[in-house]
């Protein structure tokens, strides 16, 4: 995939770049219905969410029962998008699932619930969220160049938090510019099971977080933490460990 500054101002008609960066197919049906969709996408009210239900559906790779739209959805490349049961996106959300290798390049299982002004961003990565889990207002997502996120079910995200795989250049170089330089590689991210994030943390590319944990509000998270570790700070620090009311931990 190109970067998105060659694809947007490259060689070719303006109408087959739109293609290339927004649609993500050259059939002109694929992308007289995507145009169709995207008028339905500012309309407020019941009517808005009723027309939506009815016609988005078909944008996306696939798309379970059940499924919420709210007003001003951005969708880049929906083709590349799978949606389970009862999914929630509302207001705002941007789901940029561009990936020129990827047929899923952003799945969201059943009863996943994207709050206001969240933001899913692949570009050339992948981004998977498990069942049960909800990512609240302004939260952004973000997997470049083959460092996939993978969070997992149940998990709780806090407002405005950053979950980011693949967001450091190379920087070795002296001679060229940094940007020209290349992402590194750094395995992406992996939040497991029952996870909560407090808001305005910050999870770096090469973290695992285990089940079971709370990352406290504001921290900044560089490295793996345990099973059901609390962890606070910048960098972010193990604190402490969920316990059992008999003072086990749990397992």
């Amino acid at each position: 995939m190109e970067k998105t500054h060659a694809a947007v101002t490259g060689k070719g008609s303006a109408l087959s770049r739109y293609r290339d960066v927004v649609v993500g197919s050259t059939s002109l049906l694929t992308f007289l219905y995507f145009e169709w969709c995207m008028l339905l996408a500012p309309i407020p009210g019941v009517l808005g969410l009723g027309l939506r239900k009815i016609f988005w559906p078909g944008l996306f790779g696939s798309c379970g029962k059940g499924v919420l739209f709210g007003v001003n959805i951005v969708l880049r490349h929906p083709g590349r998008i799978r949606l389970g049961r009862s999914v929630v996106l509302s207001e705002g959300c941007i789901l940029d699932a561009r990936n020129s290798e990827a047929e899923q390049a952003i799945v969201l299982e059943d009863n996943v619930i994207l709050s206001s002004n969240v933001m899913l961003s692949c570009k050339n990565g992948t981004i998977v969220i498990g069942e049960h889990t909800g990512l609240n207002a302004q939260t952004i997502v973000q997997s470049t160049s083959g460092c996939p996120v993978r969070i997992g079910r149940d998990v709780v995200i806090g407002q405005r938090c950053l979950v980011i795989g693949g967001g450091s250049y190379n920087f070795d170089r002296l001679d060229v510019p940094m940007r020209t330089q290349g992402i590194r590689n750094d395995g992406g991210v992996a939040i497991d099971d029952d996870v909560w994030l407090g808001a305005n943390a910050t999870v770096l590319g090469g973290v695992i977080l285990e089940r079971g944990g709370v990352v406290g509000a504001g921290a900044v998270v560089t490295k793996s933490m345990p099973a059901f570790s609390i962890c606070k700070g910048v960098p972010a620090k193990v604190t402490g460990s969920r316990t059992t009311s008999e003072g086990h931990e749990q397992k």
